[in-house]
């Protein structure tokens, strides 16, 4: 089962409880840093202290893996459960839909954990996010 576990806004402390119970049940973490970066960074320190509290390793997810290997995290899917946390919420970017599609054909089963995002929480100013347009997801690159 692959889980695709929204993280919030916030720290390591902002997962749902939904999402905590499925990340301890997963034999291999990922946290894909390719789409969006917690506020809390990823440096070894951070990650430190999301495996200290969720009481497993991560492994960080970068462009390569989330594009161009993900059939290999979907294989492991499908033998044991996996986690790949997000930042904010899981269909902020294309990418995991498309991860969605792929574990589909693949006949992995999937559950989505959803959580707070900028798309959401931005309702806390009295704003629509909609009505300033259409919203993008701009992915970071590398130097290639």
């Amino acid at each position: 089962m692959l889980y695709i576990v929204g993280l919030s806004l916030g720290d390591e402390r902002d997962i749902t409880v939904r999402g905590l119970d499925a990340v301890r049940s997963c034999s291999k973490i990922y946290m894909e840093a390719y789409t969006s970066l917690p506020s809390l960074s990823l440096n070894l320190a951070a990650l430190a202290n999301l495996e200290k509290l969720y009481g497993k390793e991560i492994t960080v997810a970068d462009w390569e893996m989330v594009e161009e290997r993900v059939d290999q995290v979907l294989l492991e899917a499908a033998d044991t459960d996996v986690a790949l946390f997000v930042v904010g919420d899981p269909f902020g970017a294309t990418t995991h839909t498309d991860m969605v599609v792929r574990a589909k054909k693949m006949e992995v089963e999937v559950k989505v954990i959803h959580n707070a995002s900028v798309m959401n929480a931005i309702g806390v100013c009295g704003l629509q996010l909609y009505r300033y347009g259409e919203t993008i997801s701009i992915p970071f690159f590398t130097e290639e």
